[in-house]
Order: C-alpha cells, then sequence, then structure tokens
C-alpha cells in the first residue's frame, strides 16, 4: 500500500496532525477514524455517516485529521472538545497556509 500525499488544508479548515509536537506519531493509529466516528451519525439509509466538518486526511504521510473552522459555528462544544484533545496530546495543528499554529480557540 502506498502513502499518498495530499495537499496542505485549504482556507476555512485546519489539520490536526497525526504527529506530536515531539515528532513522533501519536497513538492508537485509528485515532482519526475514532474521532470521525464520534462526530458520525445514521443516514436514513441506516448507514453511518462522518460529520461534513471531520475528514481523515493524509499529509505528506501522515494520517491527519482536517477540520472544518464551521465546526466551530455549528458545534462550539464539540471544536472546543477537539482543540483540547489537540493541546492535551501535544498533536501539531496546520493552518490554511499548512503551517504549524497553537491550539486555536
Amino acid at each position: 500500500m502506498t502513502k499518498e500525499t495530499m495537499p496542505a488544508p485549504t482556507q476555512g479548515e485546519i489539520i490536526i496532525e497525526g504527529n506530536t509536537r515531539a515528532g513522533k506519531p501519536f497513538r492508537p493509529s485509528d485515532w482519526v477514524d475514532r474521532m470521525c466516528s464520534t462526530y458520525a451519525s445514521f443516514g436514513g439509509d441506516r448507514k453511518l455517516k462522518y460529520s461534513p466538518y471531520l475528514k481523515p486526511k493524509v499529509v505528506n504521510g501522515v494520517r491527519c485529521l482536517a477540520v472544518d473552522l464551521k465546526l466551530k459555528t455549528v458545534n462550539p462544544e464539540g471544536y472546543a472538545q477537539l482543540m483540547h484533545f489537540a493541546d492535551e496530546n501535544q498533536l501539531n495543528i496546520l493552518d490554511g497556509a499548512g503551517n504549524s499554529i497553537a491550539v486555536p480557540h
């Protein structure tokens, strides 16, 4: 299986990287899927659908979580929980230009 490289985040989203600020991979390795599942809901077809505000993404070979900044308005508590998770676990956060940023609140 090859690792796909995707572009840095687009405007209107931030990326929570699967690497810590110390440069180590974050464990468990399926944390992105777990986060997406937490915010998922069942559709009319009874299938689990990810929230439109959270997407798994691979950036430079690293599994990441793309967070649409609209989540901050739609679900402020959920957004705050994600930012707390990233900060507590010392995860890198990238802005729309792909630059590392402090945890936005």
